[in-house]
């Protein structure tokens, strides 16, 4: 069920104010991709493997943090450049999320809007990535283990209709903080549960240039 925006509010000032000192900041770093994971969740009906949280650097895990920007709240902000989701709440603060997001030659950048949303979304592989990739299936049942997507998708639609671009969960915890897409917006699964619930049909996104010179936005946790 969709949160109204007072719920979406308050759930989000609790959420992310437990959800920052789960985990120490000393973590440690992971050695193998078994380490990436810690048991096991079912969602909808899928099971899936749970982020193993307590190897993930601390900046990347989901809190709540000051962020000044001229964005109304209910925006989500991707910043390209430090990796950074920041769902905009009120008085200048937002939650923020770690991401992976387009390596260098597949970027997009702009604004667009949320036009649709998928539970366990089914993954079809654009004809231009078929054709770098001639191996990859026709398409992938969501909720299948191969799937990228992962548990949730939120299709980003611009003037021109939809953009291509995505917001969804991804299966290589090890790809949030690097650029790896092919110009999608990765999310930890949990992640992006969290943001699904938090974005209704028409949440507007911007998605800002991943230039090196530019100054970015600073916030209580990376200024």
């Amino acid at each position: 069920m969709e949160l109204n925006r007072r719920e979406l509010m308050l759930g989000a000032l609790a959420g992310a104010a437990t959800g920052a000192g789960l985990v120490p900041a000393e973590a440690a770093k992971a050695t193998s991709k078994s380490s990436w994971y810690a048991g096991t969740a079912v969602d909808n009906g899928v099971t899936f493997k749970l982020t193993n949280f307590a190897v993930i650097d601390q900046k990347w895990h989901k809190q709540m943090v000051k962020y000044k920007s001229s964005e109304p709240a209910g925006t989500v902000v991707v910043d390209t450049q430090h990796h950074f989701l920041y769902m905009i709440i009120e008085n200048q603060t937002a939650i923020r999320y770690g991401v992976g997001v387009g390596r260098d030659g597949f970027q997009w950048f702009g604004r667009a809007n949320i036009d649709r949303k998928s539970l366990w979304p089914k993954w079809t592989p654009p004809p231009e990535m078929l054709l770098r990739q001639p191996d990859l299936p026709a398409s992938v049942a969501g909720g299948a283990p191969t799937n990228p997507l992962g548990p949730r998708a939120m299709y980003l639609h611009g003037d021109g209709g939809d953009t291509g671009y995505r917001l969804h969960g991804t299966l290589e915890p090890g790809s949030i903080g690097k650029d790896v897409s092919s110009g999608c917006i990765r999310m930890f699964p949990e992640h992006v549960i969290d943001l699904y619930q938090r974005c209704p049909i028409g949440t507007a996104v911007q998605v800002l240039p991943h230039i090196a010179d530019r100054m970015p936005q600073l916030d209580a946790q990376n200024g």
